[in-house]
């Protein structure tokens, strides 16, 4: 039998992953048995505090005292409320993690439970998912780690991450499927409403411009792109205007935004194209003309990259008035 211990960090825990979780292996264990197995699983709860309130009091955890735990197979690390704070308050845990880790144990980590994965070191070099939203602080803090936002799970070498939010329901069905089967996978989905077929992060991203880096002159650039999205910007022209070459313009920009000056510029443009679709009436072809593209297959193109859907089934997906083109 496996032991699966779901870690509770200090801070303000996600107490939908925490129960989601249990429930999911739990149901999963027991249809097993209903299959003429022996349980598979044996899960708990554990952390250093005996009780923890969540939720502006409303809920409340009881873990098991990690300490009792010597071995476990597998942890999960929940999504936490990311602060300065969080590896210093989590010290005890992230140690424990590391050295469950080095004895073997597999782990599987929550949204912005990464980040408190990447601070035990383990992470380094390899491929890592969070939420879409924390993506440029977490590559700020973690600038060795492959971090692939667009990515709804990420597996490497026993380490298994994932996207925002409640994406961490097709985590543990993946983890239903390695550690019982696929058909005990399929049945979880089909108890639980889960869509099994969701493999990216992408349909559901909002950009957002960063502009907290604190550099005026990216800054600038930015308010300059998002002024003149129907204009055929020349960043030649525009790093002229702005005294600075085009070498050090690119690089400054990627340093601040994460992005170069043409992805950002993309993303800005595919952002207002899609807030235009799940809010008004205009046809596909009005919309791309509004965000500055006169190549049809050229916007479909960066569209589908950027969200990973056609603008034709954005539009009906997230448009309740949606109409054709």
């Amino acid at each position: 039998m496996k032991q699966v211990t779901i870690v509770v960090p200090e801070g303000k825990t996600n107490v939908g992953c925490l129960t989601g979780s249990f429930n999911i292996l739990n149901a999963a264990n027991q249809y097993w048995q209903r299959m003429g197995n022996r349980p598979r699983l044996e899960i708990c709860i554990a952390g250093f505090m005996p009780e923890l309130k969540l939720d502006a009091g409303f809920f409340s955890v009881h873990p098991v005292n990690i300490n009792e735990i010597k071995k476990t197979d597998l942890l999960i690390i929940p999504a936490v409320s990311f602060h300065d704070n969080l590896a210093k308050k989590n010290a005890a845990l992230i140690s424990w993690i590391s050295e469950q880790y080095k004895n073997g144990a597999e782990i599987a980590t929550m949204c912005s439970g990464a980040f408190l994965l990447a601070s035990t070191g383990l992470m380094e070099g390899r491929a890592c998912s969070t939420h879409w939203n924390l993506a440029t602080k977490f590559k700020r803090m973690f600038p060795n780690i492959n971090l692939l936002p667009d990515k709804l799970i990420t597996a490497e070498k026993g380490i298994y991450t994932n996207g925002g939010a409640y994406s961490f329901l097709n985590l543990v069905l993946f983890l239903v499927e390695k550690y019982f089967d696929r058909e005990t996978a399929i049945y979880c989905s089909k108890y639980f409403q889960i869509d099994m077929e969701r493999n990216s992060q992408l349909p559901f991203f909002i950009f957002q411009t960063q502009k907290v880096h604190g550099d005026e002159l990216v800054c600038k650039a930015q308010t300059y792109i998002e002024e003149n999205l129907t204009e055929k910007i020349s960043f030649e022209e525009l790093a002229s205007k702005l005294a600075i070459s085009r070498r050090n313009f690119d690089r400054r920009f990627i340093k601040a935004t994460g992005n170069t000056p043409v992805e950002y510029l993309q993303r800005v443009k595919i952002e207002v194209a899609k807030n235009t679709l799940e809010k008004g009436r205009k046809s596909i072809f009005e919309v791309m003309y509004e965000v500055g593209y006169s190549d049809d297959k050229a916007f479909r193109e960066v569209f589908r990259k950027i969200t990973g859907l056609s603008p034709l089934d954005y539009k009906a997906r997230y448009n309740k008035d949606a109409v054709g083109v």
